[in-house]
């Protein structure tokens, strides 16, 4: 298999569905609400996970396809995309520790703190509309070496 945009830009349109309906949810339900409501509260952890395993396959592919150093682990992912240029090396930084939350979510390894969860999930919601736009920049720029 070679490296496939196509296949990027579909998981990246299954990705912007997802952010779009988060950002509706946060836009239009308090904390209040997403507390005293558990149904709201686990549609934004959902979605924060469908983001991120988006966001995760995404570099598992550049990964993969384009022959980089495999990553030890998912957050490892992102830093690999970092150091290839695919992604700006410091937001790669910042952004990696998603995967650790996405973890709690999935495998409950521990207990999910609601209010820190949802306080940092208002405050670095745009990382995930910057991760998209940082993965188109890249196709758009790198058109030569990927296949549609």
């Amino acid at each position: 298999m070679t490296f496939s945009a196509t296949f990027v830009y579909q998981k990246l349109d299954a990705v912007r569905s997802y952010i779009v309906e988060l950002k509706h949810l946060l836009d239009h339900v308090s904390d209040e609400e997403f507390f005293s409501d558990s149904g709201k509260f686990h549609i934004a952890e959902r979605l924060v996970q469908l983001i991120v395993d988006g966001m995760i396959d995404i570099n598992q592919h550049f990964i993969k396809e384009l022959n980089l150093k495999l990553a030890d682990d998912l957050q490892s992912t992102f830093i690999t995309a970092g150091e290839h240029g695919i992604l700006p090396k410091e937001f790669a930084n910042r952004i990696a520790p998603v995967t650790g939350v996405r973890n709690i979510l999935v495998h409950q390894y521990e207990k999910l703190d609601k209010e820190t969860f949802l306080r940092n999930l208002r405050r670095h919601f745009s990382d995930f509309e910057d991760y998209e736009s940082y993965i188109v920049g890249y196709l758009e720029r790198d058109k030569g070496g990927v296949s549609a």
